[in-house]
């Protein structure tokens, strides 16, 4: 009987030392929804940040969220939806993280926590049908029809321009569509996708007028209360950019965006 009582005592200590294991792994920050997975949202009409080739996803953000799930061991999985879905998405958990260009807005900032600065360069540009001789900034939008990518920053700033009529485009592909058609009289676009689309030939129907705007600096966006994440993405970053791998990426997609 003294046996099985402290056989007993030694199996509860046993137990509860376990739960107490058990309830310090619960206590440890979850980083991702999935276990070894991040799982990456972005709007893939966006070049040369992300866009579709075949059926492959490729671009700048791409890229860059492959090399930083590859420095927290995990495998990345990237999903495609509308821009105005992101920010739902990663509240639902459907993704972990944003990587769709997004600037870190105060209205933003109340949904999600953002990542340091990873591309500080190109603010947004206006852009017109080559035929046109009215429009030669952003300010003489005025009175026009404009269109901006629905969700981002270019349709507040296209809203505060006098008298403009403002439509909302789902992607920046079509935007240019629209251009082309003369279905809007302007647009106001990411500097460096408006760049990127007239090498790719849309310079052939349209031109860039004016000064781009400053650059506010782009972030990746992250579930708010997610600090786990968000530190570790922040370090990953700054171990990419200590040991080379930000600046190849960064020079397969801007180099010679740089130099034009």
């Amino acid at each position: 009987m003294f046996k099985f009582k402290k056989l007993t005592a030694i199996a509860l200590v046993a137990v509860a030392a376990m739960g107490l294991l058990a309830g310090c792994g619960n206590d440890k920050p979850k980083m991702t929804q999935q276990e070894g997975v991040l799982r990456v949202g972005s709007e893939t009409t966006f070049p040369p940040f992300e866009f579709t080739e075949g059926d492959k996803y490729v671009g700048f953000d791409v890229d860059l969220s492959e090399a930083i799930a590859k420095k927290l061991g995990l495998k990345m999985e990237f999903k495609s939806m509308g821009f105005d879905a992101l920010i739902p998405a990663v509240q639902s958990g459907d993704i972990d993280m944003i990587a769709a260009g997004i600037n870190a807005t105060p209205e933003r900032e109340k949904a999600l926590d953002f990542s340091d600065v990873y591309f500080d360069q190109g603010g947004f540009i206006t852009v017109v049908r080559k035929d046109n001789t009215t429009i030669h900034n952003m300010d003489e939008l005025a009175g026009h029809t404009v269109g901006a990518q629905i969700g981002t920053i270019p349709v507040e700033m296209a809203q505060k321009i006098p008298n403009t009529t403002v439509k909302q485009i789902d992607s920046n592909a079509n935007i240019f569509m629209e251009l082309k058609a003369g279905t809007i009289d302007g647009a106001i676009i990411d500097n460096a996708v408006a760049m990127y689309y007239l090498k790719q030939g849309a310079d052939q129907d349209l031109k860039l007028v004016g000064e781009p705007t400053k650059a506010e600096g782009t972030v990746l966006g992250m579930k708010k209360g997610n600090k786990a994440l968000q530190e570790a993405v922040n370090k990953a970053l700054k171990e990419l950019k200590e040991d080379g791998t930000y600046q190849k990426i960064y020079d397969k997609w801007f180099g010679d965006y740089n130099k034009k």
